[in-house]
């Protein structure tokens, strides 16, 4: 297994930069085309655009890779990614509804706005799309920011054809990808199926056929076809969170604490021969989070949203896994992270100290980065010897 693996990237081009460069499995030219090295293999982890100004560029590039090089690329599909197939019946006759009456009927740009704003977490889109047009030489105005939505999610646009290269979940050996989480509602669980499977490999393939499923009758532009695939990767009414998804699920606490998952979860996976589960949709600082049991699973939390300094961390599966990244202390200073995941007996990482701090990373000078989350989405982030840290430790849970 040699894998190189990226997620959540949201518009931001220069997170896809970072991520393959001095990358020993995947390079980006000088044409902007990736290119996945022999014998090894390409797993993004979901959410390709909305928060930078090079969605529309990232989402062909991807696509572009998968066709080139389709045995060696896996594209998940992440909340960001499926969401905008709402958009093709909201933007013409059936706003959300919760839509303020004044957007009703009005100019699709306001309401398209609105939508990014209150039902995405998108809300600097539209004119992230609008400086990506401008910055082809097209036309940029509100009427051709809509325009281009609507083009891409056409029969033969290229974020539907994206979303239909896309998938759920992928398992390479003892690992698991998926964009969200897995839980023990998710775990199983597949939409619109008679009953819950028990064996992991079957759940894995029967969720992307479903998956496969939606995206066709997205396609065909069937009638409620697809409304089962935009329900599953959405949270559950006014909250953050739809535990039974393993796109919108969260393994954290209410402050962004990442925790395991249940033990029982764990052993159901492990019985299937998963020992390592890769997830990424929740922020937990800016570099990869580490979690382990004491037992032999781990769990990686990969997306580095919203942090500190936001760069495509890698994540290196072979005999020797490691990550690679950046982070920032609490005291300015700018690290570097290099996490062996293969870490001796008694390491610290994955665990949590006393004071409830995950020992989240390794760094390349060989102490360890702390993480906590604190509320209004503030975090702590410090660098401790592993001699320092307070005892017991203990898993995450």
């Amino acid at each position: 297994m040699r894998i190189a693996y990226l997620t959540d990237i949201e518009g931001q081009w220069a997170k896809l930069e970072s991520f393959a460069a001095n990358n020993p499995w995947l390079t980006l030219d000088g044409a902007g085309r990736l290119h996945v090295t022999p014998g090894a293999r390409f797993v993004f982890g979901g959410d390709a655009l909305d928060r930078g100004a090079a969605s529309r560029r990232i989402v062909a590039t991807l696509l572009d890779v998968k066709r080139r090089q389709p045995e060696q690329v896996v594209l998940l599909a992440g909340n960001r990614d499926i969401n905008k197939m709402r958009l093709v019946t909201e933007l013409l006759g059936q706003p959300p509804e919760r839509t303020p009456a004044e957007l009703r009927g009005g100019p699709p740009a306001s309401l398209l706005r609105w939508i990014f704003d209150n039902t995405m977490g998108a809300g600097h889109a539209f004119r992230h799309r609008a400086e990506e047009l401008a910055s082809a030489g097209s036309a940029a105005d509100d009427e051709a920011v809509v325009e281009s939505f609507l083009a891409d999610l056409g029969p033969t646009g290229e974020q539907t054809q994206y979303l239909c290269a896309c998938q759920l979940g992928y398992r390479e050996g003892d690992t698991l990808f998926v964009h969200g989480a897995v839980t023990g509602e998710s775990l199983g669980y597949v939409p619109n199926a008679a009953q819950r499977l028990d064996d992991v490999d079957a759940w894995l393939a029967s969720l992307n056929a479903f998956y496969a499923e939606q995206c066709a009758a997205f396609k065909a532009r069937e009638p409620d076809g697809y409304a089962a695939l935009v329900a599953y990767q959405a949270p559950i009414g006014e909250t953050k969170l739809n535990q039974a998804s393993v796109v919108y699920g969260r393994p954290t606490d209410d402050l962004g604490n990442p925790t395991l998952p249940a033990p029982d979860i764990i052993a159901i996976l492990r019985r299937s021969g998963v020992d390592r589960v890769v997830v990424g949709h929740t922020p937990s600082g800016d570099s990869p989070a580490v979690l382990r049991d004491g037992a032999g699973f781990e769990l990686v939390l990969a997306d580095n949203s919203y942090g500190r300094v936001e760069v495509g961390s890698q994540l290196l599966l072979d005999d020797a896994p490691r990550i690679v990244g950046t982070s920032v202390l609490d005291d300015g200073e700018q690290v570097q992270i290099f996490t062996p995941l293969a870490e001796a007996d008694g390491s610290p990482l994955g665990l949590r100290d006393a004071l409830g701090r995950l020992v989240k990373a390794r760094l390349r000078r060989g102490d360890y980065l702390v993480f906590r989350g604190l509320a209004e989405h503030r975090i702590e982030q410090s660098a401790v010897p592993a001699s320092a840290l307070p005892k017991p430790l203990s898993p995450p849970r």
